[in-house]
């Protein structure tokens, strides 16, 4: 004979969302994105090469604007943001416009693979949203000498 428990049976524990999962990974890439362009900016001379100012004040303003898109997406989806770390590596060397250059281009190359993780991670508005910020990063990434590719960020 069978018995029935009185008790309510032990919730099954949370299975993870694959959606907000890649949205997180997103967002700590996007946090890494904004420290590190502060830094670049930093180590560049708005009157010496404002060229390269202007392109790096631009992708700055880019990734800050998808960083809190992508906070509100995941406060939409009910999960709490992730926290960005309280500094992130930077090289040794970036005293010189095309050190600086380098790194730009290494950041985009990074955004635009990121980016095209959560395409395929995400479904409907979630990964138009992803298809235009994974273009956005390549078309930026052409800005600092990233070489043109058929599948940007695979």
């Amino acid at each position: 004979m069978s018995v029935t428990p009185s008790s309510p049976a032990t919730p099954a524990p949370d299975v993870a969302d694959p959606v907000v999962d890649a949205l997180q990974t997103t967002l700590a890439a996007e946090h890494a994105a904004v420290f590190v362009y502060g830094a670049l900016g930093a180590q560049t001379s708005e009157s010496g090469a404002p060229d390269l100012y202007a392109a790096l004040t631009a992708a700055y303003t880019a990734h800050r604007t998808r960083r809190d898109d992508l906070m509100a997406r995941l406060h939409a989806a009910g999960a709490e943001p992730i926290a960005a770390e309280p500094g992130y590596a930077l090289p040794a060397d970036l005293a010189t416009p095309a050190a600086v250059t380098t790194r730009a281009r290494e950041l985009e190359e990074a955004a635009a693979a990121t980016y095209a993780y959560l395409v395929a991670s995400t479904a409907d508005d979630a990964r138009g949203w992803a298809v235009e910020a994974l273009l956005d990063a390549a078309v930026r990434g052409l800005g600092f000498g990233a070489r043109p590719d058929r599948l940007p960020g695979l």
